[in-house]
């Protein structure tokens, strides 16, 4: 019996350390890789701080305030026209791109233009209808996709949603973008968009990048 205790003993001291020894490599390797997850993670967000470093993000443009969601992919602008009306001006992150011809003499090649949807509401007083357009925002202009007319709470305020505004013969489509323009919502708001969502997206990786260091290091 004594013999078999003995025995068991040393079986059971070289068990316990086996798995301290275990313990312990398992340690060093997580320590190792996560230590080389923090490098990797601290030489990008040098990396995007040195090669393009992002700005505060403006609060205005001309006669709209501008009101930024950190940790969102939309922003919103806010103005009054002639006292009496609201504009409100939702737009997205950049959202897709196409290729185009190369705007050039040779016109060889192609390249990208970058895309954000916008939604322009304008209304007159509390509870009253609106109108509601569907925009396309390209770098150097602006186009209208769609026009709605909604009720206070976002619903229709007749079955049909109207046409699209491509299919509308020129003029009319001309006549609804002077009345965006005398609002300030142009070819300048839009390329202004692309400038504020080019830094936005900055602002946002790197505060990604850091989220993902804090909880690694903690």
């Amino acid at each position: 019996m004594a013999a078999f205790l003995r025995t068991s003993g040393r079986s059971l001291v070289s068990t316990c350390g086996q798995f301290s020894r275990s313990n312990a490599s398992q340690a060093i390797q997580k320590s190792s890789f996560e230590s080389n997850i923090l490098r990797i993670l601290r030489n990008e967000i040098q990396y995007q701080l040195d090669y393009a470093p992002p700005h505060p993000p403006v609060t205005k443009f001309n006669t709209f305030m501008v009101e930024d969601r950190p940790g969102e992919q939309w922003i919103t602008l806010r103005r009054k026209f002639d006292n009496d009306e609201h504009i409100k001006i939702e737009a997205t992150m950049i959202d897709g791109a196409i290729t185009v011809p190369k705007a050039n003499d040779e016109n060889l090649g192609e390249e990208v233009r970058l895309h954000i949807s916008v939604l322009v509401d304008i209304w007159k007083g509390e509870n009253s209808e609106f109108l509601e357009f569907v925009c396309s925002s390209w770098p150097n202009s602006l186009e209208i996709q769609k026009v709605y007319l909604l009720r206070s709470d976002g619903s229709r305020a007749q079955p049909y949603v109207g046409p699209n505004v491509k299919n509308l013969k020129s003029g009319f489509r001309d006549g609804l973008n002077e009345f965006l323009k005398a609002r300030g919502i142009n070819d300048e708001l839009s390329a202004f968009l692309h400038e504020f969502m080019m830094n936005k997206d900055r602002i946002e990786a790197i505060s990604w990048l850091r989220k993902l260091q804090s909880f690694v290091e903690n």
